[in-house]
């Protein structure tokens, strides 16, 4: 495996052989800080085979602009990275020469086409990257690695992006972070790195997210650079171009991925890793929770609007009987979530209580 952090970075897709060659030369001399390696880029990426929700969208140049990412190669040096779909894609890639490899989401979510793409893959000492699903199944992006792995033992890696959902929010997919730190759990031989450029959507929010991976010990991010990001030809808005993307890796707080082997303990490693873990799932208690009362809020309208009254045993002791039942099935104590339960029922009547009072 190749040194830590490894970075891929460049635009989300090749649009015209000026657009790629000038991304790659803006990032050929791209170096992190010593605090992270000094070391450049690990892969320039471009995409040129884009599987798109909609049709009559940019799906890419297609093998067109293959010979375009051989002479990035040639020319500045760099690895070259590119997204196949398909195993006539590997065989193209292997053809052309270039280094790695990744899995899109939607392909991850395919097992007979992730199993087509493995055997193409067999005999190659092509990196592979495999994304997330776009649901959040934690058995079928493992299941994913999985197979490649049965054909390609070497340099596989694995790429949280987020997942899809139907929702209303700031960033474009749900980070769920609890799934990526389960599959490090389950698979810890496989370096795992976030695109944080898919998970935002958006570049604002990209530095906060980039840091949180950091800050679980991913191996690496991937990110889309792109000459002019205004002018892409798809996702643009999550595009950095080269001096934020610069500016962006230089202030980031780098840490260690393992401690020094004199430092600490294997208990106090082992401790702080569950307590990552309990980190990410508290967050995600607390999300939870401002969604319910943000739905505890809307039915207080509905009730005052129609002037019922806040108190509904019924519903209550519905909701009561049924999270105790939730509780033993889990292995929980009954006692335990009453007890939780209650403060929320009544944070719930304070709130109703609230939006009926104000006129």
């Amino acid at each position: 495996m190749m040194k830590h952090p490894i970075i891929i970075a460049g635009p989300c897709s090749a649009e015209t052989e000026e657009q790629v060659r000038s991304a790659a030369k803006d990032l050929k001399d791209f170096r992190l800080p010593a605090s992270a390696g000094g070391e450049g880029i690990s892969f320039f990426r471009a995409g040129v085979w884009k599987p798109r929700t909609r049709p009559g969208t940019f799906e890419g140049v297609g093998e067109t602009g293959l010979p375009w990412l051989s002479r990035v190669r040639e020319d500045f040096g760099l690895s070259v990275c590119t997204e196949v779909a398909s195993a006539r894609h590997v065989e193209l890639v292997v053809k052309t020469g270039l280094e790695a490899v990744w899995i899109g989401t939607r392909t991850t979510a395919n097992p007979f086409l992730v199993e087509e793409i493995a055997k193409a893959l067999q005999g190659t000492s092509l990196h592979v990257f495999v994304k997330n699903p776009i649901n959040p199944d934690l058995g079928l992006w493992i299941g994913a690695v999985q197979r490649v792995l049965h054909y390609c033992p070497e340099h596989v890696y694995a790429i949280h992006r987020g997942f899809s959902d139907y929702h209303i929010g700031q960033l474009r997919n749900a980070p769920l972070w609890r799934v990526p730190i389960e599959f490090k759990v389950q698979m810890p031989e496989i370096p795992l790195l976030c695109d944080p450029s898919h998970l935002s959507g958006n570049t604002v929010y990209i530095p906060e997210l980039a840091q949180r991976a950091l800050d679980l010990n991913f191996d690496g991010l991937m990110l889309e650079v792109h000459p002019r990001p205004s002018e892409a030809l798809c996702d643009a808005g999550q595009q950095l171009n080269p001096t934020t993307f610069n500016d962006l890796m230089h202030s980031l707080m780098w840490r260690k991925s393992t401690p020094s082997d004199d430092s600490l303990s294997e208990e106090k490693i082992l401790i702080d890793a569950i307590r990552t873990r309990i980190d990410v799932l508290d967050d995600d208690l607390v999300d939870l929770l401002a969604q319910r009362m943000s739905l505890v809020d809307q039915i207080g309208e509905v009730k005052k609007r129609g002037g019922i009254g806040i108190i509904q045993i019924e519903r209550w002791n519905t909701v009561s009987s049924r999270t105790k039942n939730l509780a033993t099935e889990k292995g929980l104590d009954d006692t335990f979530i009453s007890e939780i339960y209650r403060a929320i029922h009544q944070q719930s009547i304070k709130r109703q209580e609230k939006i009926i009072r104000d006129e």
